[in-house]
């Protein structure tokens, strides 16, 4: 298992490179560059600013050199010294910002996992037990239905009943502005975001718990189980849910990626100041060091996950072995 992690970790590092590369190049492509995006074409019109007084600003961002120079010396700063750069529009370091949006992000993403896989786990497997009852063709109906909807219009939905029509939650933000405030308060401005977010992920678990679950509950040795008299909640917790939960390990890894780009669109909608948030106004702004920052993070936390998944596999089958 060492070594199959070790040889891991050195695969990502051509990969991570790879995306850097990728990142930065596709991130200059883009259209005008920072100093386009903070001083606009119709307000250096207004103020009668010049192309060389922009020229000048491009030149204390060092937006003027190549685009392979500037990557090089990025990549130098970060294998040198660990540094991400500088945020061209707040002129922080990029992981200091990081650290300051990361751990509310981690708290909507995280509850909203977890409630994702436990309510959706939950329904798929009591769907497995009580196959082609009305309950199951219902939620059979439901998730084809619900697994075709974007993530937002359960954001739009959600507003409208729970904070217009109800006014259970408030419309956005972290909190109450300028106070103090406890956990309590948190988890109530977070009720919308995450109700968006849970909802995303129920069908996904609802499917493939529900499948996984059908074909394990009539393998042989369940059979067998049955046929020594087991008691049947025994034989549903022991031995058919524990290789029922291989196909969910998967889902959960290759959720990831998705529950990010999730994220950034509630926290548009919420006003949640998580990273996601932080990176749709970094790309706004044309702020080159976070956007190749962020990729670069959640790469690693994808290509991380990942690794997690096969060593989950490995523990919830024993037949798994990676020497």
């Amino acid at each position: 298992m060492s070594q199959y992690i070790i040889r891991r970790l050195l695969i990502a590092i051509p990969v991570l490179l790879g995306l850097t590369i990728a990142t930065f190049m596709i991130a200059n492509l883009m259209p005008g560059d920072y100093v386009d995006a903070m001083i606009p074409e119709e307000q250096r019109v207004r103020m009668g600013i010049s192309s060389e007084d922009m020229e000048v600003l491009r030149e204390h961002y060092g937006l003027n050199k190549p685009v392979v120079e500037r990557y090089v010396i990025w990549l130098r700063e970060l294998v040198l010294h660990g540094n991400l750069g500088k945020s061209l529009y707040t002129g922080e370091p990029v992981f200091s910002e990081f650290s300051k949006f990361v751990w509310l992000t981690l708290q909507l993403t995280g509850a909203s996992l977890f409630l994702g896989m436990l309510i959706g786990t939950t329904i798929g497997i009591f769907q497995a037990l009580h196959p082609h009852s009305f309950f199951d063709n219902l939620a059979n109906f439901l998730t084809f239905v619900w697994i075709s909807v974007p993530d937002f219009v359960f954001g739009i939905i959600s507003i409208y009943f729970l904070s217009f029509k109800v006014a259970l939650f408030p419309l956005g933000g972290a909190g109450p502005p300028g106070g103090d405030y406890g956990i309590l308060t948190r988890l109530h401005y977070m009720g919308l975001p995450l109700i968006m977010l849970t909802l995303g992920r129920l069908p996904g678990y609802m499917r493939f718990a529900r499948n996984s679950m059908l074909d394990v509950i009539h393998s042989d040795y369940v059979t067998v189980a049955r046929a020594k008299g087991l008691i049947e909640r025994i034989i549903t917790i022991r031995h058919a849910l524990r290789n029922a939960l291989m196909p969910l390990i998967t889902i959960t890894g290759m959720s990831i990626p998705g529950l990010i780009g999730g994220a950034a669109i509630a926290e548009s909608i919420f006003v949640w100041p998580g990273m996601g948030r932080w990176v749709v106004d970094s790309i706004r702004n044309r702020d080159y060091p976070v956007i190749v920052a962020m990729n670069l993070i959640t790469s690693t936390l994808v290509l991380g996950f990942n690794l997690i998944t096969d060593i989950a596999y490995a523990w919830a089958d024993p037949r798994i072995r990676y020497d």
